[in-house]
């Protein structure tokens, strides 16, 4: 079977993670996958900010834990050490597509090296907050920028969940 096909099949959403960071370069080629993601008209109209400063990822998931309405204590990140989260330019049209395609990258290039990760939510309502505009600010980012997802990225604490039997009747041809 084809390596990438594989890798697509085999990929999980990873619900707890081990406490150790990935090493940098690991990340570095995840980014580098979203970078390279198909994107509306080649504009490349996405950022990714890596967050591995433990205070920021902290911060981020409380935050996160407030807008989803969970618990105290409760860390959607799952534990996981490195937040790479994904950003789109709201002038072009195809933003949402285009960031939620690095997301698809990024997480199928975790998976092929050996990282688990998982897609969450609610970066739209954090970037929305005044603090989080001026975070971008501080890093330099201009323009009307909104928080598409987080890649939740480590090491995998356990097995990889089993896949669920795929739904029937979902593909339709016309020949």
């Amino acid at each position: 079977m084809n390596e990438i096909i594989k890798a697509m099949e085999e990929r999980r959403s990873i619900r707890k993670f081990k406490p150790d960071m990935p090493a940098k370069q690991d990340l570095e080629q995840i980014i580098e996958a979203g970078l390279y993601a198909a994107n509306g008209m080649g504009q490349q109209a996405t950022i990714t900010i890596a967050v591995t400063n433990k205070e920021l990822r902290d911060e981020l998931s409380e935050i996160n834990r407030k807008i989803g309405g969970w618990d105290e204590g409760f860390d959607p990140f799952y534990g996981a050490p490195a937040i790479l989260l994904v950003l789109a330019n709201k002038e072009r049209s195809t933003y949402v597509y285009d960031g939620s395609l690095v997301m698809g990258n990024m997480m199928l290039a975790a998976h092929t090296l050996g990282l688990g990760s998982i897609w969450i939510h609610r970066a739209k309502e954090e970037f929305e907050m005044t603090e989080y505009k001026q975070l971008l600010k501080k890093l330099g980012i201009e323009g009307e920028w909104e928080g598409i997802a987080h890649c939740a990225v480590g090491y995998t604490d356990g097995e990889l969940p089993q896949a669920a039997d795929r739904k029937e009747g979902r593909v339709f041809w016309i020949e």
